[in-house]
């Protein structure tokens, strides 16, 4: 079961990484957990952006980011102080199949796959840095000392995200408006 998660982790991370890489953005891939390092950066440097993402996908309705990987995030993102704009993002994939138990069985059932891209900067500032944990339907919340609390962090854009453009057309002045 370790070796099935551990490749779902390294898919999701890896596609990442490709869908990132284009003329303007450059993203790597730092190595596992054991490096004590996040999982993705990326920069785009004509723009003086600096992303910092942790990546977590799974078969359940929720996923969390431990603390001691949340802390590595903070340290990547003050040490690169050069970059105007810095962002610790989390990145939850939410597999297409859901994992769970039914009298005893292990069932999985069919799903719409999800993903969704968080900005945790203001972790950062926090006291204390939490688990944080988000759920299928797009919560996110900090866990603390046995306490949850609704955190609400806001999407990121990524720019590789197709992004519906709203386009206001002005109307036409009516005649005696001009």
């Amino acid at each position: 079961m370790g070796n099935i998660r551990r490749s779902r982790g390294y898919n999701f991370e890896h596609t990442l990484v490709q869908r990132l890489n284009n003329e303007v953005w450059h993203a790597r891939r730092l190595g596992g957990s054991s490096t004590g390092l996040p999982d993705i950066v990326a920069v785009n440097n004509p723009n003086g952006i600096l992303l910092i993402i942790e990546a977590k996908s799974g078969t359940s309705d929720i996923l969390y980011v431990p603390q001691d990987q949340i802390e590595r995030c903070v340290m990547i993102r003050n040490m690169f102080s050069i970059y105007p704009e810095r962002h610790i993002i989390l990145a939850f994939k939410f597999m297409s199949k859901k994992r769970f138990r039914r009298k005893n069985k292990v069932v999985y059932e069919n799903r719409k796959l999800l993903e969704y891209y968080k900005v945790a900067d203001v972790v950062a500032d926090m006291s204390v840095v939490p688990i944080i944990k988000c759920t299928y339907d797009d919560k996110t919340f900090a866990i603390h000392k046995n306490k949850t609390v609704a955190l609400n962090l806001p999407d990121y854009s990524m720019p590789f995200q197709k992004i519906a453009r709203r386009v206001t057309i002005a109307a036409a002045p009516t005649k005696g408006t001009e």
